[in-house]
């Protein structure tokens, strides 16, 4: 965990909102979550609905992905076609508490 480079994430509105939307999908993405084609939502929002949900283009929140996911925020995992997203739950809270030690 690289805490200047998750700073610099979390700089971000949008991506902000993208954490805090993939903590509760089924509450934020209501009827418009594509869960996988075994139905397995635990693996997470796929693209579409997080672009569709963000009114950005699709190429500005792949990048937003990318770079959350580089900073270790995010999860992603390949099903056919699909890249679905999930919080890396465990970063967040070493982040989390990182910030608590030192501010």
């Amino acid at each position: 965990m690289e805490p200047i480079m998750i700073h610099k994430v979390l700089s971000n509105e949008t991506r902000r909102d993208i954490l805090e939307w993939l903590k509760k999908p089924e509450e934020h993405f209501g009827d418009r979550y594509h869960a996988p084609p075994n139905g397995d939502r635990t693996k997470g929002v796929c693209v579409g609905d997080i672009q569709a949900k963000a009114g950005l283009a699709q190429s500005v929140i792949s990048n937003y992905l990318l770079s959350m996911q580089k900073a270790g925020l995010l999860l992603s995992e390949r099903v056919g076609q699909w890249t679905y997203y999930r919080r890396n739950e465990e970063v967040i809270q070493q982040f989390c508490d990182e910030l608590k030690k030192n501010l």
